[in-house]
């Protein structure tokens, strides 16, 4: 294989992974660093930080390549992903799954030095990862399944901090099985004609005509829980300043989706980050700069 043909392959690759559409990643990360946060009180140890947020990464790399497996008939008839390299057969088969498998490998390894409880909650991640993309096949919410798998590094993070997870880890995986509701709703919204074409089951087919009105009443329940947390964990004012930006973020997204345009529900997908990052900068700022200012 001459170095152009190996840099062909990777570029493949980097695609398959979705290396060059790093929002995927980020939905993942925010949640799990949330919980980080919460879990030690704003004083996670940065070698803790680096395992999640790499194991993060090769995580939604390695659900990436699995789900375009999955779909390698599907995909080519939707205008979004005609083009993937499993869908336009530019990867084999034997190659997709082999690069999930090392990934895979890979995350497992980086889990090595944290405690045991960890290890067997990745087993149950790598299941959730491996299964989501086949719940589309009968499952008529897949994307709250999706907000499972999505949210599986909070209680990871809760377990390795304190060896065990507790009321509290769940709860948070709790709300972003909600958020993840509207997002991915958001992003099934682009593809839903093709969609029914192909029998595809999504949380936007599902919803119907109250497409729009299910994302914001989602939107509602994941700050509604982060609120409850808020107040039992007696949370300050900055915690809740990070809620009320995420909450204006989502009243901005309504103006992107009510007219359900593809390019609306796309924008109003990935805008999701923001939304992620401004809670998270809540939670950061009321463990690190709270009690500072509160004296």
């Amino acid at each position: 294989m001459t170095i152009a043909e190996l840099k062909q392959r990777l570029d493949l690759y980097e695609k398959l992974m979705r290396l060059d559409k790093p929002i995927g990643t980020l939905l993942l990360l925010w949640p799990t660093l949330w919980a980080l946060w919460i879990a030690t009180e704003g004083q996670p140890h940065w070698m803790l930080v680096w395992i999640f947020a790499l194991g993060t990464l090769l995580m939604r790399s390695a659900g990436c390549v699995i789900n375009d497996y999955a779909d390698r008939d599907f995909d080519p008839h939707v205008e979004r992903t005609k083009d993937r390299p499993l869908a336009a057969r530019r990867v084999s088969t034997r190659e997709a799954l082999t690069l999930a498998a090392v990934l895979i490998f890979c995350s497992f390894l980086l889990i090595l030095p944290i405690l045991r409880q960890v290890w067997w909650l990745a087993l149950i991640a790598v299941f959730l990862a491996a299964s989501y993309p086949f719940t589309k096949r009968f499952f008529a919410l897949p994307q709250a399944y999706l907000g499972v798998a999505f949210g599986f590094g909070i209680p990871m993070a809760f377990a390795a901090v304190n060896g065990h997870v507790g009321p509290l880890g769940w709860t948070l995986l709790a709300a972003n099985i909600f958020w993840a509701l509207a997002y991915d709703t958001e992003y099934a919204m682009v593809d839903r004609d093709d969609d029914l074409k192909i029998g595809i089951r999504t949380a936007a087919i599902t919803f119907g005509r109250f497409d729009v009105v299910a994302v914001m009443l989602c939107y509602v329940a994941m700050l509604g829980i982060l609120t409850a947390v808020g107040r039992q964990q007696a949370y300050g004012p900055l915690y809740f300043a990070g809620l009320a930006a995420a909450a204006a973020l989502a009243a901005y997204h309504y103006t992107l989706i009510r007219e359900r345009r593809r390019d609306g529900c796309f924008a109003a997908f990935r805008h999701n980050n923001w939304f992620g990052a401004a809670i998270f900068a809540g939670i950061v700022a009321e463990f690190n700069l709270w009690p500072g200012l509160a004296q």
